[in-house]
């Protein structure tokens, strides 16, 4: 299993006691989608004075400022947020390769705002080369939502469903079989109109969420989707077997 974010700044003599589960606390609410509350859970991690959730925290902020300038277009004023997030990396990028693939994360995250596909293309090119030289060293993905997966989900902004579906496979093998991958596998098979593919990743999201008491828009979107007629099992052949 691939060294995750969690455990490698577990490994950091300041980032023990109440940082363990506060850097916890973050993978979790990543995982069930939850971006700004994995933010404050590692901004509160840096409190108590795990200082290397720091680039985490700003990378998670960064994310949810290039969404809402998805949102807007990718509007001048709109990207500002974004380019705050990559500059405030900096210090960290420095000294530290994974901070260095957190800012081309947010580096690419801007053309995909701006669906600018050739440019991004080219960004997602360079922030899964420093991911994948990071993982080869033992080293983690991104928090939260790897590179691998950002650039499946930059895909899906633009609706080139193909290399959504491409990326999110990639991510599937290379990080796992997370939360994020299965969502956006689901969403690129959707746009594909490859329903029995969507019904299949979307199942995959529902039944790993479980009975979770809480649920998400993401969630709500897989169960919807799996309730299609579409969705349902082929009924059995006569004379086969129950």
């Amino acid at each position: 299993m691939l060294l995750t974010l969690v455990v490698f700044l577990l490994q950091d003599s300041q980032c023990r006691g109440e940082a363990t589960r506060l850097i916890a606390e973050a993978q979790r609410r990543g995982n069930v989608f939850d971006l700004a509350g994995s933010a404050d859970a590692y901004a509160a991690a840096v409190n108590v004075g795990c200082v290397d959730a720091h680039a985490a925290a700003i990378y998670i902020r960064g994310l949810i400022a290039a969404r809402a300038a998805d949102a807007q277009f990718g509007s001048a004023v709109s990207l500002q947020p974004l380019r705050a997030a990559i500059s405030a990396l900096e210090p960290h990028a420095a000294a530290d390769p994974v901070a260095r693939a957190m800012q081309a994360v947010l580096r690419a995250a801007m053309p995909a705002a701006q669906h600018e596909r050739a440019e991004m293309a080219l960004l997602i090119d360079d922030m899964l080369r420093r991911e994948s030289l990071q993982l080869e060293a033992k080293l983690p993905a991104m928090p939260v939502i790897s590179a691998h997966e950002a650039a499946g989900y930059f895909w899906l902004q633009l609706r080139v469903w193909d290399e959504a579906a491409r990326a999110f496979d990639l991510a599937g093998r290379r990080i796992g079989q997370t939360p994020h991958v299965m969502l956006g596998a689901a969403r690129a098979a959707s746009g594909r109109q490859d329903v029995a593919a969507a019904c299949q990743h979307y199942k995959a999201l529902v039944s790993w969420w479980g009975s979770r008491p809480v649920s998400s828009p993401e969630i709500t979107e897989a169960r919807e989707f799996v309730k299609r007629p579409s969705c349902a099992a082929p009924p059995a052949r006569p004379g086969s077997q129950r």
